[in-house]
């Protein structure tokens, strides 16, 4: 990780921006779960945005709005009706939540640096590979919204005032709305076909 940060800011001449997105799933229980596969889990999940932080901070102190975003749920999540770690695999649960620690805690660390450290998760099931084969398939994909979504609720955040913008725990049509959107302006990302009332929540939010 250390040398892939240091090959970008060799070829791009410096790091604005670090996004932790790469994830390991697998929905079984403590019981169920390969020993090797919840290592990978946190390795992937928790461990990596820790070491792609770790290095990156130097590099992101020299810009003049650095950013650190985490692809990770709420650190307030779901409700009380709800226990997420057992309804989605305690293993993978806790591997997506200890980003959103790690990215908690970056986010005091790093305040006297201007480095702004924030999650961002999805309100409903997105259309994506993992939605398709292990969260749901075709029902579940009926009932998507659009990468979109994602991408452009990240794209508002990482413009955002990096000394103003942290240790928040975003939800993508939260941040649409809050950019100037209305309720209307979230049907684009709509799979077709979909209506709001058949559209699919996202776990953990």
């Amino acid at each position: 990780m250390k040398a892939a940060i240091e090959l970008a800011v060799k070829t791009f001449g410096g790091l604005d921006i670090l996004v932790n997105n790469a994830s390991a799933i697998q929905n079984t229980g403590v019981e169920e779960m390969e020993v090797k596969r919840f290592d990978l889990i946190m390795s992937i999940n928790s461990r990596g945005t820790f070491v792609c932080s770790k290095y990156a901070i130097p590099h992101l102190r020299k810009s003049k709005n650095p950013h650190i975003l985490t692809i990770s749920p709420p650190l307030y999540m779901g409700n009380d009706q709800i226990n997420w770690f057992a309804k989605f695999g305690t293993g993978y649960v806790l591997g997506k939540f200890g980003m959103t620690l790690v990215t908690h805690g970056l986010a005091g660390e790093l305040a006297d640096d201007g480095i702004a450290c924030n999650t961002l998760w999805p309100r409903t099931a997105i259309q994506t590979a993992a939605v398709q084969n292990l969260l749901g398939g075709d029902a579940t994909m009926a009932g998507s919204r659009t990468a979109d979504i994602m991408s452009d609720s990240a794209y508002i955040i990482l413009t955002s005032n990096s000394k103003t913008t942290t240790d928040n725990f975003f939800l993508d049509d939260e941040v649409i709305l809050s950019a100037g959107g209305d309720v209307d302006s979230l049907d684009k990302y709509k799979a077709p076909g979909v209506t709001n009332g058949k559209l699919a929540l996202d776990f953990m939010c």
